[in-house]
């Protein structure tokens, strides 16, 4: 299952969610504001990402920068709590599924989000003549 966290007024994550929809892709949406996210789900995130907080943390944020925060010396349960009581800190959209973890709307990687089926189908068996084309030719163009 993907899933999408995201915010409101997030141009990202609008497009993000609107790519998944043209394609029939099945994601569960998690708005950061309206869905606290629990420990095991930000220590998860943590963990995913290649680079720690750096990938999810945006030192741009008010919060960091009002707060001068060094987030590299606080403990995991601090961090967790930080961004439990922070959500804003966090860059979005995050998305993720089991093979596959991406931070903001990147048009190639995104891809990576369809399905193996999906793409082999669409390298072997779609051609100018199915009305599903456009969509198939889109993916193989990401991969």
């Amino acid at each position: 299952m993907i899933v999408v966290y995201t915010s409101p007024g997030c141009a990202s994550c609008r497009k993000v969610k609107q790519w998944l929809k043209d394609r029939g892709l099945k994601f569960l949406e998690k708005n950061i504001f309206t869905t606290l996210l629990n420990e095991s789900e930000i220590k998860h995130l943590l963990m995913r990402s290649e680079n720690g907080t750096e990938d999810i943390i945006s030192k741009r944020s008010k919060v960091i920068q009002e707060s001068n925060i060094d987030l590299d010396e606080m403990s995991m349960n601090e961090l967790v709590k930080f961004i439990q009581n922070n959500p804003s800190v966090l860059k979005r959209p995050i998305i993720l599924n089991e093979r596959s973890f991406l931070v903001g709307y990147d048009e190639e990687e995104i891809g990576a989000f369809v399905p193996p089926e999906l793409r082999n189908l669409a390298k072997t068996n779609c051609n100018p003549s199915c009305p599903n084309y456009t969509a198939c030719g889109e993916v193989r163009e990401e991969i």
